[in-house]
């Protein structure tokens, strides 16, 4: 997607990351869990830790900016250990569809292995998130095994980094 950049998170970025978070509440848990309500309420106190994972190396936060600057996702690398970390990412209802996700995660699994030195990356989904499975499978992504994500049947996925590196 074209003009499509991230940043990593900083603590300037909490306004616009938290208006993003409330505007599409309703949104994004009709496909993954809600954060509940204390989220929003200490959303502050939590902006401020993710910080701090973030400087201590364990996760890496970035938000997705369209070319006008407006956020309109994020992409997460959480739990990095031994060359590898978990991926997360969600996009506004207002960009679904467009290949965003395609391409922030496409994005953040060139920084994973160029900036963080990591080799490989996993994520999972529940089994009807057709949409979330594609961009996955778009970006290099195997199946390792079906799992359980909150309470849900899921699915688990791989990327080796250093053998996919031609790819998304």
């Amino acid at each position: 997607m074209t003009g499509l950049r991230l940043e990593r998170l900083r603590a300037d970025h909490a306004e616009a990351l938290l208006a993003f978070e409330r505007e599409n509440r309703e949104y994004f848990t009709r496909s993954i869990s809600d954060r509940g309500d204390a989220y929003f309420a200490d959303f502050a106190e939590i902006h401020r830790a993710r910080l701090a994972e973030q400087d201590a190396g364990i996760c890496h936060f970035h938000v997705v900016l369209d070319a006008s600057g407006a956020l309109i996702g994020r992409v997460n690398l959480i739990d990095a250990e031994d060359g590898c970390a978990e991926l997360g990412y969600r996009v506004a209802e207002k960009a679904a569809g467009r290949g965003v996700a395609t391409a922030a995660v496409a994005l953040l699994c060139r920084t994973a292995g160029t900036s963080y030195g990591l080799t490989s990356l996993k994520a999972v989904t529940t089994l009807d998130n057709l949409a979330s499975r594609a961009v996955l499978a778009r970006n290099a992504f195997t199946v390792v095994e079906e799992t359980v994500v909150a309470g849900r049947p899921g699915i688990r996925f791989h990327r080796d980094l250093a053998r996919a590196h031609h790819r998304p």
